[in-house]
């Protein structure tokens, strides 16, 4: 597969993107001006080109920044095989689970405001959430359940909160199922494993939480780590607390002021020619579609705004709000989050009650095999808490969080570098896109 590669011929060029206003540019430097080379650079292309190359996933668009500056935006592969239409810089991906983050940082600019505190509980805004039963097991056809623990916000934000998701193979996970609760704002059908559950749902956010609220804990809030629809039930607390829909919230408070004029819960009638196809893997190690961008249902609004899994953005975009978390709080002249919260959202929350490995429980949910050694949990997205037994030579620290269909993205305080990396095959975790990524990068760095 042919390489759509910038290449580095200037100190500086600068970049327009056919999807953002004219006025936007992305600012490439010549790597060696903030310590990285650019031969060892070509590596993250090759890397992904070979798993193209071997029909494993469609195509990638990465980005590398590093001290505020872009050294790497590349465009490999295809957005769409069937039509040959290549991935372009500006293409526009389901991020699933990489919402999460965005989630985060709204949650935490209400919290600056001083709106609630982490350690409220979320019944004091989400009254259904009062008077919750922790499943315990299931006796004679009847299903056993003990009082829960109040849920605090920061539980949600650390996925601690004893909520689960229906891709889960517990009884609980069964319950969400049976009750409509399903994981995505827009789904196209059933991935076998799980991943992607049932149809979009005709339930708005309130309805939806009001539904999970009604299902059993699978275990004490604080007690375990359990990735979970935590993230939608946060949305919902946006929309109580700033008495607009998350969307409008989300538009209004993170995409505009940050110039992230791509990303939102649809992809309208005007860029859907720049929406990638979803991808699937085959029993014999190729790939099949899933989601065709003609047809999919991201083409309209959703009724349900899913703060753990809604959004479609580019990797353009993304940057905006990476490097404003890289940034501790500012991008372009724009505060979003002070410099002390956006540290406190990056570190390890944890306490020693909890695994070295937390987040091993998704990795196996994925089909993933191993354990996810030296990874911790921060606000919605994972810690590097000893890079290694994470078996990477990253830094420790590194945040991170990626999406279902296989889009993932990093920053690094100590190095100052942002990583960005997005595909759409589902499930994550079926190719090492992400691992690759971050070694491809590291192993550039020179000063």
């Amino acid at each position: 597969m042919k390489s759509r590669q910038i290449l580095f011929f200037t100190t500086t060029v600068f970049l327009t993107l056919s999807g953002v206003n004219a006025g936007d540019k992305i600012k490439l430097t010549k790597p060696e001006r903030v310590g990285m080379s650019s031969e060892r650079l070509e590596r993250v292309g090759t890397s992904m080109r070979r798993l193209i190359s071997e029909r494993k996933i469609p195509g990638t668009v990465s980005l590398i920044s590093r001290k505020g500056k872009v050294v790497h935006f590349e465009a490999n592969g295809m957005r769409d095989v069937a039509r040959n239409l290549p991935m372009e810089l500006d293409t526009i991906f389901r991020l699933y689970s990489q919402t999460k983050p965005v989630t985060g940082a709204a949650v935490m600019i209400l919290f600056e405001e001083g709106h609630f505190l982490l350690t409220d509980p979320i019944s004091k805004y989400l009254p259904e959430f009062s008077n919750m039963r922790v499943y315990l097991g299931e006796e004679d056809g009847v299903i056993k359940t003990e009082p829960a623990d109040p849920i605090t916000i920061q539980q949600l934000l650390l996925h601690t909160s004893g909520l689960t998701y229906d891709f889960f193979q517990n009884p609980v996970a069964k319950m969400y199922i049976e009750n409509g609760v399903v994981s995505g704002a827009h789904q196209s059908g059933t991935l076998e494993g799980g991943m992607i559950a049932g149809k979009s749902s005709e339930l708005n956010i309130e309805q939806w939480t009001k539904r999970v609220a009604k299902l059993p804990l699978v275990s004490q809030p604080g007690t375990e780590w359990n990735y979970s629809v935590g993230m939608d039930v946060l949305g919902r607390l946006v929309e109580v607390i700033s008495e607009k829909s998350y969307g409008e919230f989300l538009s209004e408070r993170i995409f505009k002021p940050l110039g992230m004029v791509d990303t939102g819960f649809h992809v309208p009638q005007s860029k859907l020619s720049r929406f990638a196809a979803n991808y699937a893997p085959t029993p014999d190690g190729g790939m099949q579609l899933f989601d065709d961008p003609q047809t999919s249902s991201y083409r309209n609004p959703p009724r349900l705004e899913m703060g753990g899994s809604g959004l479609v953005g580019t990797v353009g975009d993304y940057l905006r709000f990476a490097q404003m978390l890289a940034n501790k709080g500012e991008y372009n002249g724009v505060r979003l989050l002070g410099k002390k919260t956006v540290e406190f959202m990056v570190s390890h929350h944890l306490t020693p009650n909890f695994p070295d490995d937390p987040t091993s429980s998704l990795n196996g949910a994925l089909g993933a095999s191993g354990r996810a050694w030296g990874v911790g949990f921060g606000v919605t997205g994972s810690v590097v808490t000893n890079p290694s037994t994470y078996g990477l030579p990253v830094s420790k620290g590194l945040y991170a969080w990626g999406g279902a269909a296989s889009t993932d993205f990093w920053i690094d305080h100590e190095e100052e570098l942002v990583g960005i990396i997005h595909t759409q095959l589902l499930p994550s975790g079926t190719y090492p896109t992400a691992q690759l990524m971050q070694l491809t990068t590291y192993q550039a760095i020179v000063e």
